[in-house]
């Protein structure tokens, strides 16, 4: 399968979970700290109220963010397992200028942090 192929198909998939889902997903995934640090946000156990049915609603940036880091966990994670999805997360990046995802995300860089996911599953491409 094409690496476009498994980004629309993650993608697809994210579409289809509410925000509430997708911050449990990640917290289970990444800690809710991380979480967190990739929406923006400086409350560090804000993810944990965003994930509650009754809590409050992370912002329209902060989902954009959200969102857009779950569709690249699946990306990784399926390809490299959920421990070096993990790792690859945190970890500078090469394809980032050393930054890692979670900061990229942060900052907006969507399509720097696409590439590098693709860049990490396919081995080295670069789109």
């Amino acid at each position: 399968m094409s690496i476009a192929a498994i980004a629309g198909a993650a993608h697809a998939r994210t579409a289809r979970l509410g925000i509430r889902e997708i911050v449990r997903r990640l917290n289970a995934a990444l800690g809710a700290t991380l979480v967190a640090a990739t929406a923006g946000s400086k409350d560090r156990k804000i993810s944990y109220k965003w994930a509650q049915q009754d809590g409050p609603t992370p912002n329209d940036v902060a989902v954009k963010r959200l969102q857009f880091a779950y569709t690249q966990w699946l990306v990784v994670s399926e390809a490299e397992g959920e421990h070096v999805a993990r790792m690859w997360f945190i970890g500078a990046n090469p394809w980032l200028d050393q930054d890692s995802p979670i900061d990229a995300i942060r900052e907006d860089r969507f399509r720097e942090v696409a590439s590098a996911a693709a860049a990490m599953v396919d081995d080295g491409f670069i789109g």
